[in-house]
């Protein structure tokens, strides 16, 4: 399949080189300095030259407290350009598989969120990724939609990365505690992804939205507690304090989720995707920063 992934310097699409490397398909890797996703008639005359089989849009205004204040540029990004590439898929008869995000959710469920549960977005950047998804699916492109969670890895700014940081320059740090999600390993994002491609001509009606993440739920404070416990063990330096607090004393501008676990039983039904092993991840991830 000839594949275009744009966004391929992000934390995803990194991770998506990593695991499209020998698997014989045609791949090109985009970033910006190849096609700026918000200049739309360029971006149309870039998608069409390749003329891909599938794109994977790795792209996203991903700065949740920024975006309160640059509202224009999130939309631009998570709304309207994805609105563009998806028209263009649908002229090319061309699959679009596009990433978003637990944001999309209010937080406000006891159980976890499947994939047709109410929307109810609380900041721009959950709205403006909200707006995306309908853009696609508008767009009547062949489309994999996959909303994913508190997503780490190796590359990039991410909360394991910020935590080591940050655990090896103070001694006592503050966590939220109160709000409950699913920690994904991006390389687990990336390989789910991959897997998916091959099914994706001979399952003729698996397109719509799918639920990735990790497979047990987790506080920013256990998330964090377990990244600290493991880090130790590489020999990387820890707090010796790691407090628990509420969301109440540690303000934002956007407001997050209370509770964003998301269901996945869908994308291990239809295309045998099993959840990202995020604990596994972690000691990846630290392994590789301690350079064992």
């Amino acid at each position: 399949m000839r594949i275009l992934v744009l966004g391929c310097k992000g934390q995803l699409g990194r991770c998506l080189m990593d695991q499209l490397e020998n698997t014989g398909h045609s791949v090109e890797y985009a970033a910006r300095e190849h096609v700026d996703i918000t200049d739309f008639e360029s971006t149309k005359k870039y998608i069409v030259s390749f003329s891909p089989g599938c794109i994977i849009n790795a792209t996203a205004y991903t700065a949740v407290d920024n975006a309160e204040d640059n509202q224009q540029t999130a939309d631009l990004i998570n709304h309207l350009s994805v609105n563009n590439i998806a028209g263009i898929c649908s002229v090319l008869d061309c699959w679009l598989v596009h990433v978003s995000t637990d944001y999309v959710f209010d937080g406000t469920s006891e159980l976890p969120y499947k994939e047709d549960d109410q929307t109810n977005p609380q900041s721009v950047y959950g709205e403006t990724k909200l707006k995306g998804e309908l853009a696609i699916q508008s767009s009547n492109c062949k489309h994999i939609i996959l909303r994913t969670a508190w997503v780490f890895s190796e590359y990039g700014d991410n909360f394991l990365r910020t935590m080591v940081r940050l655990g090896a320059e103070r001694d006592q740090l503050s966590v939220v505690g109160d709000q409950i999600g699913c920690p994904t390993y991006a390389q687990d994002l990336a390989k789910a992804i991959v897997n998916i491609l091959p099914q994706l001509d001979s399952q003729n009606d698996c397109g719509g939205v799918y639920h990735f993440c990790g497979d047990q739920s987790s506080s920013w404070y256990q998330f964090a507690k377990f990244i600290f416990a493991q880090a130790k063990l590489v020999g990387l330096e820890t707090p010796s304090v790691v407090n628990s607090i509420q969301t109440s004393y540690y303000p934002t501008k956007a407001k997050r989720p209370l509770n964003s676990v998301m269901d996945c039983s869908n994308i291990l039904r239809v295309f045998g995707v099993s959840q990202s092993d995020w604990k596994r991840g972690v000691k990846i991830v630290l392994n590789t920063m301690s350079g064992l």
